[in-house]
């Protein structure tokens, strides 16, 4: 489902990511581990169709990104904290994202919100949020028009313990309804209990598959 060769990002003479060749098989999780500014979020931005690399090619549902398509036809992404408008409630937010990408309406938002543990009806303002909370609504923006695909960028970031426990569950169901996941993560444990395949990176190169 997600197929990465000879990928090489260099920016202002710096190399972010060095010759990363990996696939993720269609149906399962895989996960990438490394320390921050290890290359692991430049990478995913590339998968993304964000950035263009500046060697190698990476294929998704077999579409080329940066060729046959700009971003890849269905894949949700969390790629850094989304652009919440602060005085605007949760389902406001999604809807705005929903227009975008005319792919869901208010049906799909509100399940959404319920999928990651947000009270789909409530007028509290994002502003007002915790951080768990926002990464919540992260997720569900990135699941509310049903991806083949998730690339995830450290979903785990700012939940507490029962936070986490939920995503793994809302991951591994959907892993189970057969969507192909891609997740980062500097928390070996989350990737150990989720991942089929584990990839390290540090220094932008992959140290083992």
């Amino acid at each position: 489902m997600i197929k990465a060769e000879g990928i090489t990002k260099v920016i202002r003479k710096k190399t972010l990511v060095k010759d990363a060749t990996f696939s993720v098989e269609d149906g399962s999780i895989a996960g990438i581990v490394g320390r921050n500014g290890s290359g692991k979020t430049v990478l995913l931005k590339i998968i993304c169709g964000f950035m263009l690399p500046t060697e190698g090619a990476v294929e998704v549902n077999g579409e080329r990104v940066g060729k046959d398509v700009d971003f890849p036809s269905s894949l949700g992404a969390i790629i850094e904290t989304p652009g919440f408008l602060p005085w605007q409630t949760a389902e406001q937010c999604l809807m705005d994202f929903a227009k975008l990408g005319r792919k869901a309406g208010r049906t799909e938002v509100l399940r959404a919100l319920e999928l990651v543990g947000l009270e789909p009806g409530s007028k509290k303002h994002v502003g007002n949020y915790s951080l768990g909370m926002r990464q919540r609504l992260a997720i569900a923006q990135a699941v509310m028009e049903d991806p083949d695909v998730l690339v995830l960028d450290e979903p785990m970031n700012g939940l507490d313990i029962q936070g986490v426990e939920d995503v793994r569950k809302i991951l591994l169901q959907m892993k189970q309804a057969g969507k192909t996941i891609l997740i980062t993560s500097h928390n070996r444990e989350d990737i150990a209990v989720l991942c089929d395949q584990v990839y390290e990176m540090d220094a932008g190169s992959f140290l083992q598959n």
